[in-house]
């Protein structure tokens, strides 16, 4: 009998993902050759210097955008043969998005804002509310869930942004510089917040970021440079 145990399928794949712009008549290739996976409740942290293609990545990684070759596996579906309205549903139901502006909705409260995706999943409002509450008190927000993002400070508003990717329990968050405009206390507030979260939801992080002290605190950190990801050790 065969010892061999069968490995959870990975939350996110790349294969051969490529990027590719034309810019004045010229192709610019931003990304070469993409190849990672992220294991169900791993952290990884993407660093590397500005203009790699981090965000790009991120993008495709969402499909937010269109590879020019190769392929992203969400939950083991491929994201470039899916129809539009498929990858709206594939993405509202496993992948949750943080952004380093946090684009809530300025016309609406934290609460509504918190509760949006789940709406537009077509969860009931009272079940939406009662979440969307439910976790923005676990980010120290009780006290400013009608409260609307002007009457907010930054930190306060970057964790309601963190509270609304978290509130569909996704299976992978995807963060591009989540606290790059943030003062240490709140990013440091960020940075637990996230990691308690992953332990809690057994929630997958893929991070980009240019904080040192953010990136050492994931399970992996993969650099970006000239087009290809690359593993960089720990410690």
């Amino acid at each position: 009998m065969s010892d061999h145990v069968d490995q959870p399928q990975p939350v996110l794949q790349c294969i051969n993902l490529q990027k590719r712009f034309t810019e004045g008549g010229m192709n610019v290739d931003v990304l070469r050759g993409i190849n990672f996976e992220v294991a169900v409740g791993e952290r990884i942290a993407i660093i590397g210097s500005s203009g790699q293609g981090k965000s790009t990545l991120l993008h495709l990684l969402g499909g937010l955008d269109s590879a020019s070759g190769g392929e992203v596996h969400v939950l083991g579906k491929d994201m470039m043969q899916l129809s539009e309205r498929q990858r709206s549903q594939l993405r509202n139901s496993t992948l949750g998005f943080v952004y380093q502006f946090h684009h809530l909705l300025a016309e609406f409260s934290a609460l509504e804002n918190v509760a949006m995706p789940l709406l537009i999943r077509g969860v009931l409002p009272a079940v939406a509310s009662e979440r969307a509450a439910s976790l923005l008190d676990k980010v120290g927000l009780k006290s400013r869930c009608h409260h609307k993002p002007g009457e907010m400070s930054g930190g306060e508003r970057q964790r309601a942004a963190v509270a609304r990717a978290l509130v569909t329990e996704p299976k992978c968050v995807l963060a591009d510089e989540p606290t790059g405009n943030l003062d240490r206390k709140n990013a440091d507030h960020i940075y637990g917040l996230m990691l308690e979260l992953n332990q809690a939801l057994n929630t997958s992080f893929v991070v980009v970021t240019h904080e040192i002290a953010l990136a050492e605190r994931m399970d992996r950190i993969l650099v970006l440079e000239d087009g290809v990801l690359k593993d960089q050790q720990i410690g």
